[in-house]
């Protein structure tokens, strides 16, 4: 069996699954999101402060970031290694993207726990 270096899981289903479980995460989270939005429709600094001081949030909100990374990860390989077929420009751009991702979700993590 070859695998691929890039790939996530190195199998088509535990792939999927990624895809789904990190969907139904990011999904949660943005569900919550708007609830609270609708609940304080003149929400200030203070109040999404106070949201974002409590540890389940933080928590949450890391977790809705490893998911965005993970799915986004499994997509963005999937599309390369459907259209992509020259290996060479197809690692290059996995590696641009890998990087991109890497950087977004350190970067946020940073903001989350500061």
């Amino acid at each position: 069996m070859i695998q691929s270096a890039t790939s996530l899981t190195s199998s088509g289903l535990r792939d999927w699954l990624v895809q789904r479980v990190t969907a139904v995460i990011l999904g949660l989270y943005f569900i919550f999101l708007f609830i609270f939005f609708a609940i304080h429709p003149h929400l200030n600094y203070e109040q999404w402060q106070n949201l974002f001081a409590n540890p389940w949030m933080k928590i949450f909100s890391f977790l809705a970031l490893l998911s965005l990374a993970g799915h986004s990860w499994v997509g963005i390989w999937t599309v390369l290694t459907d259209y992509i077929k020259p290996i060479a420009i197809r690692l290059v751009l996995e590696m641009v993207m890998a990087l991109a991702l890497i950087i977004y979700l350190v970067w946020g993590i940073v903001i989350l726990w500061r």
